[in-house]
């Protein structure tokens, strides 16, 4: 499997590399190599691509808002955004779109067609089925284009966490806030010019966003997922400890990584709750992943009453061959919780347990 960071062009690799004085551990220099050698590649094509197109690419309309799924990492993000493109009227970015952004209108149907082979059939960290071809996180993208973001501390995991002021923007110089909100705008009217539908979106710090997202497209709608916090704490510590080990170009300590999953979590659901106020009725949802498990034909009918996003029994044929096709898929299971970190959990995450009504959980 390749690293991420082969996907990004030179000056995004070289700042990454410059602002963690080189520190790339020994064993990882061959990665650094073929990153810098293909980023060169990915500099070039991407000068290309806009040659090729021109102008036309930045003049793109963006006709639907688009659909953001939003949620903590590891509460059901993926299997919504799995099920929501099922939709005929909804498309999204893919793993090779996100991994490549600078030119993949040039060479994606290249590179899909005949290096399938780079990426395993299911993801490392929850076994969720993987391919160039599948729904990814648009953070990914912004990465690859050299823009801020709490995702580069995979590259130097030993160093402090990297951009936290890039999770929900707003203390960002303008500058740099403005040269963000250009390039996630330059990215989803490079995916809307290769299709017009709506875009359904997923990435858990988009959650921190939400006011930076309604400038940019006022009429967006928004579903957030929530899971049992107990199942969550583990899970994004699993998540974070794989990817350091893939993607890391340092040897992982795993130092503070415990403190830093209970800070953010915190800091993801503070925000959550301030932004809340600036959406209608019509245009946020919130589920819990244990109601989509067990009735997922109620909830995703009941989302798409309440978002009015209609076409509903259109859409039903497509769930119900999922779930069927879906039907053996097991969630991945951690050792119990020891009785002093469920009672850190209960003691830092309470308001969110009792909120989502997750404090009878045994």
């Amino acid at each position: 499997m390749p690293h991420i960071w082969e996907g990004c062009d030179f000056f995004a690799w070289l700042r990454l590399l410059l602002r963690n004085h080189l520190a790339v551990a020994p064993s990882q220099w061959y990665v650094a190599f073929i990153v810098t050698f293909v980023s060169l590649g990915h500099t070039f094509l991407r000068w290309v691509q806009e040659a090729w197109y021109g102008s036309r690419l930045d003049r793109v309309p963006i006709n639907h808002a688009p659909l953001f799924i939003i949620g903590h990492w590891r509460t059901g993000t993926t299997l919504l955004h799995e099920i929501l493109i099922l939709d005929p009227r909804h498309t999204y970015p893919n793993t090779y779109q996100c991994l490549e952004p600078n030119h993949f209108l040039l060479t994606e149907k290249l590179f899909r067609r005949w290096f399938r082979f780079l990426l395993p059939s299911r993801r490392p960290m929850d076994n969720m089925p993987a391919g160039w071809e599948r729904p990814q996180e648009d953070e990914f993208a912004l990465c690859m284009m050299g823009q801020p973001s709490p995702y580069l501390t995979i590259a130097f995991p030993n160093h402090p966490p990297q951009d936290p002021e890039a999770l929900d923007l707003d203390n960002l110089p303008p500058r740099v806030r403005q040269a963000w909100k250009q390039a996630f705008l330059r990215f989803l009217r490079r995916l809307t010019f290769k299709d017009p539908r709506r875009l359904v979106l997923k990435s858990p710090t988009h959650t921190c966003r939400i006011p930076t997202l309604l400038e940019l497209f006022p009429d967006a709608r928004f579903v957030h997922i929530v899971r049992d916090p107990f199942v969550v704490f583990p899970s994004t510590v699993n998540l974070w400890k794989a990817m350091y080990t893939w993607h890391g170009l340092q040897r992982p300590t795993f130092a503070g990584l415990e403190e830093y999953v209970f800070n953010t979590f915190t800091h993801l659901y503070a925000r959550l709750e301030q932004s809340k106020p600036l959406l209608a009725a019509n245009r946020f949802h919130e589920l819990r992943y244990e109601d989509l498990l067990a009735d997922p034909v109620g909830q995703m009918r009941l989302l798409y009453e309440r978002l009015e996003l209609g076409g509903f029994e259109e859409f039903l044929p497509r769930l119900k061959a999922y779930l069927n096709a879906n039907a053996g898929y097991k969630t991945n299971r951690y050792p119990n919780l020891t009785p002093e970190l469920r009672a850190e959990i209960q003691r830092r995450w309470g308001h969110v347990i009792r909120q989502y009504g997750y404090a009878s959980n045994p």
